[in-house]
């Protein structure tokens, strides 16, 4: 049986690992399916934002869309010859003029060197439907046209498009005009934004038409500027801005760079339905999993324990047997030695009487003792429980055998109070109850052979307190005393004659009396237990006299039950 202990922890933390493998493997499928659920929700939501970024960028190129299909030979020769655009361009140009997203619009030729405040450039008069040269106007148009420079000189050599839109963040936007044929830049046509209208109005109604409460979208859309940490525009004015809570941000493509659409997700039906069925899920899989654990844990538990008292019970058939040959041989003997009628002595005959006698009683309380222990485990245990006074039985108990513990080397220390309310219990029980722990005590003290024996009672309940000056228990050894066949592993003990069923029948006559029993215990100190039982509250009129009585005539026997 031994050798298969090892195999028993191996295969227990075999299904541990696989149970807890199984469930990481179901928690982690289990949470892939609610976000690839909550994916699949919001991918539709993200591309809504995104579709709404490309719109407000076609905004700043609607009055520009088709400018690819100009004939940059014919602007070239135009511009040359008066200053203005062709009427193709210019048409283009007078819309961007009528945008109120735009301020002003401006030109200045590739050849006309360095743009400065003291320095004219072209600006179109919408009035006249032409441009004129003006020296008053704003940084903002010579910042855009350093921008769209820079970049410019960097790609006109590959460039096959006649012209390129570049982006000075918010401010404006400059139109590069190509000739992609020389690879060279013809011109620079600047627009500065319009800031109050831009922030005010036109993204502040794009954002509530897109996205606010009445479309039901499942989301709350900012447009941020994170440079200066400040909110342009909101879907929801009324909605507060946290940074803890944006699960998704969108860039606009090529212009805008340092603002951002920041966006959070509302839980739809659909979400909702995921984290409802995640969550029962989970309860489901936790309950099931700790079903499982408990099972195994415990069935792996119950082995042990069966192991162990199978041992027990190994050991206690050894002991047993061992106990039983001694009586039955001494009994054989002096059987033999009366039947052959050799011995005539009287003196002689009566002492082989006596032997006999003392081995045959000594047999049937070993015999009375294991049908005990099978009758509990069979669930036979038969009890007639009755309106009794403890202090009584206690008293006679002691008168019994006071004599026969002081030979033993005992000093009987008692205190038994009179006043000790009748408790429900059978006086068979408590007889054996009460000699198994005097007899424990007797086994198992040695340096200060020492016995308590104190009866009290408070409002509820009855005690009986047996204590001993004895070897103790340790705390380990504590937890198992009750149990069948158990004995503690010492050199007392081992040298003690014993079974391990004497604590385990008082624990379960107590229990079966509706009692309960305690231990304190200190190695080398002794051991003090308590059996407590329930008081009677009502007891039957005369009863304490009459049970008494028949206390006193049944105790009259009792004896010591050996453990």
């Amino acid at each position: 049986m031994k050798r298969y202990g090892s195999l028993r922890w191996i295969l227990l933390a075999a299904g541990l690992i696989a149970i807890l493998g199984l469930t990481g493997m179901n928690v982690y499928s289990l949470y892939q399916l609610h976000r690839s659920t909550i994916e699949a929700d919001r991918q539709p939501k993200k591309l809504q934002v995104a579709e709404f970024a490309d719109k407000v960028r076609y905004r700043f190129f609607k009055p520009f869309w088709g400018l690819s299909s100009t004939n940059m030979e014919r602007f070239k020769a135009q511009f040359q010859k008066n200053n203005q655009f062709t009427n193709e361009v210019n048409k283009r140009v007078r819309q961007a003029a009528n945008d109120s997203i735009f301020t002003n619009i401006y030109f200045i030729p590739s050849n006309s060197g360095r743009c400065s405040q003291f320095e004219s450039i072209l600006r179109y008069e919408a009035e006249q439907e032409k441009f004129v040269w003006d020296s008053n106007y704003p940084n903002t148009v010579c910042d855009g046209m350093g921008i769209a420079r820079t970049q410019m000189k960097a790609l006109v050599k590959d460039y096959e498009y006649n012209n390129k839109a570049i982006f000075d963040t918010n401010r404006s936007i400059t139109i590069a005009f190509v000739d992609p044929s020389a690879h060279t830049i013809l011109g620079y046509l600047t627009m500065p934004i319009n800031q109050e209208y831009l922030k005010e109005h036109y993204l502040h109604n794009e954002l509530a038409e897109h996205f606010g409460p009445e479309k039901q979208t499942g989301m709350q859309v900012w447009l941020r500027d994170w440079t200066n940490n400040e909110i342009i525009a909101s879907s929801h004015p009324k909605a507060a801005y946290s940074n803890d809570q944006i699960q998704y941000k969108q860039r606009f493509p090529d212009f805008f760079d340092n603002w951002k659409l920041e966006v959070a997700f509302t839980n739809s039906s659909t979400v909702e339905a995921s984290n409802a069925s995640l969550l029962k899920n989970l309860i489901v899989l936790g309950a099931a999993v700790l079903l499982l654990l408990g099972a195994l844990v415990f069935m792996f538990i119950s082995a042990q324990k069966e192991r162990a008292l199978a041992e027990r019970q190994a050991g206690f058939l050894a002991n047993v047997t061992h106990e039983l040959k001694t009586p039955l041989a001494v009994m054989q003997a002096a059987g033999e030695n009366l039947a052959d009628g050799r011995v005539k002595d009287q003196n002689r005959l009566k002492s082989y009487g006596t032997h006999i006698y003392n081995e045959a009683v000594r047999l049937r309380k070993m015999i009375e003792k294991l049908l005990d222990v099978a009758k509990s485990d069979a669930g036979q245990s038969l009890i007639e429980p009755k309106p009794v006074s403890l202090n009584t039985l206690v008293n006679d108990y002691i008168a019994e055998h006071k004599t026969y513990i002081e030979n033993k080397g005992f000093s009987l220390h008692t205190s038994i109070a009179d006043d000790v309310p009748m408790t429900m219990i059978d006086i068979d029980s408590f007889e054996t109850i009460l000699g198994n722990l005097v007899e424990n005590a007797l086994k198992y003290s040695r340096d200060e052979q020492y016995i308590g024996i104190f009866l009290d009672s408070n409002n509820n309940e009855v005690t009986l307190t047996v204590e001993d000056h004895g070897i103790g228990m340790s705390p380990q050894v504590k937890t198992h005393i009750f149990d069948k066949f158990y004995r503690g592993e010492d050199a007392m003990t081992a040298q003690t004659k014993g079974h391990g069923l004497g604590l385990s029948i008082v624990k379960s006559l107590t229990e079966l009396n509706g009692g309960q029993i305690t231990v304190e215990s200190e190695v080398k100190k002794g051991s003090t237990f308590k059996v407590i039982f329930p008081i009677l509250v009502d007891p039957p009129p005369s009863a304490h006299e009459q049970l008494s009585s028949d206390g006193n005539k049944e105790l009259s026997s009792a004896s010591i039950t050996q453990n």
